[in-house]
């Protein structure tokens, strides 16, 4: 038998193929990474850190017991919506339509509460703000319609079914305890802020601790790659939908309850403000990436922002000008973030 190689040398002259070793970074240097790392990830909460001293400087009552109470109590229906618009955009959607379900859960619940009891009532708002949230999980993966287009288009028909329903007018309710739901509190605390802490906890747990949450994050990540292990990608991203218009529909009751009517022309701005908290608290637009904690940090910022410069008198011009500039802030970390992980 030859003892040479296919290149016609001995066989054991031929050495192994060796790389070597990459030279292990100065302890200084790994240091320097990690705070970079870490400091881009958590970068909002300095941020809210930040804003609660300079508050508190600026308005002595700022954080008060009484004033965060009622500052919570100001932000919980666009809160609300937010917990839910975070499922959507971890599992790599979007949804424009969560102002409309807004407006018509607050016309269904006043409606409803005059011929029937508040718990029914608010049973059947819920299951309508889900079934619009279904039409929406359908239309996007079934029909394949962009989740943009598809929740603009929708946005419309919801609107539009509640202005024929209200004949474009406010629905009263006759109902004594119409009220409660935003105008009472339960242990010295606005009823709305528990509905918004209570949620979040359970939004939180699900989305950090269940099978269910892993998919949200997997099917945003790489819904091919989700969809090739057997995961069931169009039920998953239906859900998320459905999440988030019931999360529209309990906002739309607070709201309509706090103010005592229902109103069709409710929540204008509410869809770009619940995303504005999403980012600013650092879930990434791209998917797959954020948690229910980095929206409530975002919220935090945002009912901080609202309650000083209401509390200062200033411009509403200004704190355009301040949010605008908080979440080009929080979308240049997230960038930032993901470049030094690469």
């Amino acid at each position: 038998m030859s003892n040479k190689t296919e290149l016609g040398g001995p066989a054991d002259t031929v050495a192994p193929l060796t790389v070597p070793p990459l030279p292990a970074l100065p302890e200084e240097r790994r240091s320097q990474n990690l705070f970079v790392r870490y400091g881009l990830r958590f970068g909002m909460i300095w941020v809210l850190v930040v804003f609660a001293v300079v508050a508190s400087i600026l308005y002595t009552g700022f954080l008060s017991p009484e004033n965060v109470n009622n500052m919570v109590a100001q932000v919980a229906p666009v809160g609300i919506i937010a917990l839910g618009m975070t499922f959507v955009i971890i599992g790599g959607g979007f949804d424009l339509s969560v102002a409309a379900i807004f407006a018509a859960a607050s016309v269904a619940y006043a409606s409803l509460s005059n011929v029937m009891d508040l718990v029914p009532a608010f049973i059947l708002t819920v299951i309508l703000g889900v079934a619009c949230g279904v039409l929406n999980g359908i239309v996007i993966t079934v029909i394949k319609v962009n989740p943009f287009i598809a929740t603009l288009s929708t946005a419309s028909l919801f609107s539009g079914a509640t202005y024929v329903y209200s004949q474009n007018l406010p629905v009263i309710s006759n109902n004594p305890s119409f009220g409660g739901l935003g105008g009472d509190k339960w242990g010295g605390i606005w009823i709305s802020v528990w509905v918004l802490v209570g949620l979040g906890l359970i939004a939180g747990a699900v989305l950090s601790r269940t099978t269910y949450g892993r998919s949200v994050y997997s099917v945003g990540g790489n819904s091919e790659a989700a969809r090739l292990t057997g995961m069931r990608v169009k039920l998953v991203t239906i859900s998320t939908y459905m999440l988030t218009g019931g999360c529209a529909a309990v906002a739309g009751m607070i709201t309509a309850s706090q103010i005592g009517v229902g109103q069709p022309t409710l929540g204008a701005n509410i869809t770009l403000d619940s995303i504005a908290i999403v980012i600013i608290g650092g879930t990434s637009l791209l998917g797959g990436e954020g948690a229910i904690w980095r929206t409530a940090v975002g919220l935090g910022i945002w009912a901080m922002i609202n309650n000083l410069f209401s509390s200062l008198a200033i411009s509403t011009g200004a704190r355009l000008l301040m949010v605008g500039a908080i979440v080009l802030v929080a979308v240049a970390l997230d960038s930032l973030s993901r470049r030094t992980r690469v």
